[in-house]
């Protein structure tokens, strides 16, 4: 008869009590014991984490759709007010500004980009583009979590653990309100007299909050939230180079907002030299304070009254308001075209590559087997 090749026998008594995993579909099993019921076991366990899967798409499909809509209420409330505001501005004026707004939202994304790698989950900037593009649909639904729900769902499809998505994310709203902070600071006392008696607060509150964001700071913070929802801590602290380029992308952001409101300021009657510098400043604490108020989605209303109180005194008796409904209108309709474009990309791209960087390490089902020869 033919030599049989088979384990030996230790290994095949191993083979039964070691817990091994495999693979059904693209869901991976958790171990089972071999043995009789050990495959129906493990089949129904993908059941249900195919069921789960399942769930969370579902959900996320319903996120978008409730952000759409709010999106779409958000515009329509203010439509005729809208209509009304166009109508005294350019196109060309109208345009710039649009792209403006657009090429701030990149920054920013950018910015949240170098802090997911520096925590140790780098991403290409298609995927990174596409997570954002979607998930910063969630800040129109009420409540600030769900664009870091979303945003940690979609960077799960990328192999990145939810304690680094979820840590890059707090830090790039951080580093975005201090850099905010820090601009309107630097912008506003310095362009009108009034702007001096009325913001002078912020001279003392911008140094503290770009303090805050020392590599030492954050990465305490953020080891304390992780504990503090039992989360594993995060593998590689925040380094300074990191921290320093998310902050060039941000305020790179930031100023190019101000370009955006610039833009409608003059194309409303605004002048002045200094009116870039406060244009700038007006948006970034306008944001701020948008973002501050909880139950305002996307800070509707509040930041369209921060922003009218701050170009008030610069600007023509009803300017304000129409520069305030005109902004509202071009970053939400620059939200949904990347949210389109996110989406886009999404049907089109194949899997990355570069996702494999935060795939765990492979293992083998039974290790150090030996081939024996065995006669008939």
């Amino acid at each position: 008869m033919r030599p049989c090749h088979r384990p030996p026998v230790r290994d095949c008594h191993e083979l039964q009590a070691r817990p091994f995993s495999f693979r059904a579909g693209s869901l991976t099993v958790p171990p089972t014991v071999g043995g009789a019921g050990g495959g129906e076991v493990a089949f129904a366990y993908a059941g249900r984490v195919k069921t789960k899967a399942v769930a969370v798409r579902a959900l996320r499909v319903l996120l978008v759709v409730l952000a759409l809509a709010f999106c779409g209420y958000s515009v329509a409330s203010q439509w005729d007010a809208a209509v009304d505001a166009f109508r005294q501005m350019s196109w060309i004026a109208l345009a710039g500004a649009m792209a403006a707004g657009l090429a701030g939202l990149f920054a920013w994304m950018l910015g949240w980009r170098e802090f997911l790698a520096g925590l140790g989950s780098p991403l290409p900037v298609r995927a990174t583009f596409r997570i954002s593009g979607v998930s910063q649909l969630g800040k129109y639904v009420p409540g600030k979590v769900w664009a870091l729900v979303t945003q940690i769902e979609m960077t799960r499809e990328h192999k990145v653990p939810p304690e680094r998505s979820f840590g890059s994310t707090l830090l790039a709203v951080a580093t975005s309100t201090a850099c905010g902070l820090a601009v309107a600071a630097v912008t506003l006392p310095l362009t009108s007299a009034t702007a001096r008696e009325t913001y002078w607060w912020l001279f003392l509150l911008a140094p503290v909050m770009l303090a805050m964001l020392h590599p030492k700071i954050v990465t305490w913070a953020l080891g304390l939230m992780l504990r503090l929802i039992r989360r594993p801590p995060l593998e590689h602290p925040v380094s300074l180079g990191v921290t320093l380029k998310a902050v060039g992308w941000t305020v790179l952001g930031w100023s190019l907002f101000g370009v955006h409101t610039w833009l409608l300021c003059d194309a409303v009657g605004g002048d002045g030299t200094g009116l870039p510098f406060t244009a700038t400043g007006a948006y970034a604490l306008a944001f701020v304070a948008g973002f501050l108020v909880f139950i305002a989605p996307g800070g509707i209303g509040a930041r369209e009254a921060a922003l009218t109180v701050v170009l008030s005194p610069v600007l023509p008796a009803g300017a304000p308001v129409v520069v305030a409904i005109a902004s509202r209108v071009l970053l939400t309709a620059a939200d949904l075209i990347n949210a389109g474009v996110a989406f886009l990309l999404g049907r089109t791209a194949p899997r990355v590559a570069a996702d494999a960087g935060n795939e765990p390490a492979s293992r083998e089902l039974v290790r150090d087997t030996q081939r024996t020869k065995e006669g008939p």
